[in-house]
């Protein structure tokens, strides 16, 4: 039996395409209303090689992104950086149609992938850096071990030899991966590994279930840009701003607090700017946030809440656009125009 979200999918596709044949969307795009209004794109990976099929709620095919682009600009959409967009937006001063575009992480694909693509297309960007990993060039630890499983090349798994745990799962279910990823997670938190343990279990992970790990670190897969990389695309056009260092949002102050100042020390000492826009790793958010970070000096923060812009959202709580492969050309369209902001839609955090 199809699930409610899929009928409410369906059914908001329908209304799209009768709105697009009727000239809604023309209309909708052309108006007052949506020229006070901004839409932020949120992406978090171009993928290398099979991720958008691991994770098609978070990667795309090259291609695939590259026809959002081509989108982009048959909408005579303008494309503005997030810092000017977000001036223009509080002034009542937008162009028509304005659009930011963002990425969370600042992983290698999109120096490999998508940042060719904007300079192609001329289109202005930025990057939430998540900053430990760039100075330590391996795969993001808590994503390398659910892509593992997803790869695995057996059917059963048993943690005994792993961690010393006699846990058995069936990896041909996806319920059961997950299980066994936050297995691990619970793991290396609970011993609290250092980088180098993390990295020594992967390694042996890859190998329990048959996966070539070499080949995932050679294609660097799930890697955060090198410092000389984050030096290359922030004299190139990207705007580098604050993600947290580790990629995390502590509920103490003082922790929370460090982890901004860590993140803005480095992607100071990596792009001579000093960062004061930050994006919620993962879209997690939470109102005791909001006056620490204006503590720390962060001028707007974005959720992964799907909505366009308007002048009276909190700037510490704008929300966002989280674009994916499970998104249609349609849908997409419906969203550059306004269309499908006035219909129902759930907060994705």
């Amino acid at each position: 039996m199809e699930s409610s979200a899929g009928v409410l999918k369906k059914i908001k596709k329908g209304v799209l395409g009768s709105a697009r044949g009727c000239g809604v969307f023309s209309l909708v795009q052309n108006s007052k209303w949506r020229r006070d209004r901004l839409l932020i794109l949120g992406y978090h990976g171009v993928a290398i090689d099979d991720e958008h099929c691991w994770k098609p709620t978070l990667f795309l095919h090259p291609e695939y992104f590259r026809d959002r682009l081509r989108r982009i600009g048959r909408c005579g959409c303008t494309v503005l950086p997030l810092g000017e967009a977000l001036e223009r937006l509080y002034a009542s001063d937008l162009p028509e149609r304005s659009v930011a575009l963002t990425f969370d992480d600042g992983t290698y694909d999109f120096y490999k992938h998508a940042y060719p693509m904007l300079k192609e297309f001329g289109f202005p960007a930025t990057v939430y850096l998540t900053t430990f990993y760039a100075d330590y060039n391996r795969p993001v630890f808590d994503v390398i071990v659910s892509y593992i499983l997803w790869k695995r090349r057996c059917a059963f798994l048993n943690l005994k030899e792993l961690i010393g745990e006699n846990l058995r799962f069936e990896l041909n279910s996806e319920a059961a991966r997950l299980r066994a990823t936050r297995t691990l997670l619970a793991f290396s938190s609970r011993r609290k590994l250092s980088a180098e343990d993390k990295d020594d279990l992967v390694v042996r992970l890859a190998d329990a279930v048959g996966v070539d790990h070499q080949e995932i670190l050679a294609k660097r897969i799930l890697h955060i840009m090198t410092p000389r990389e984050i030096g290359a695309v922030a004299s190139n056009g990207i705007n580098v701003q604050l993600h947290t260092h580790r990629h995390r949002t502590p509920s103490d102050r003082t922790l929370f607090l460090r982890e901004i100042q860590d993140n803005r020390t480095r992607i100071e000492a990596l792009t001579g700017s000093r960062p004061t826009h930050f994006c919620y790793p993962s879209g997690v958010y939470d109102d005791a946030f909001l006056p620490w970070l204006r503590d720390a000096g962060v001028e707007s923060a974005t959720t992964c809440d799907p909505a366009i812009a308007t002048r009276s959202c909190e700037p510490l709580l704008l929300p966002r656009l989280v674009d994916s492969s499970t998104l249609s050309a349609l849908e997409f369209e419906g969203w550059l125009t306004g269309v499908a902001d006035m219909l129902p839609h759930r907060a994705r955090a």
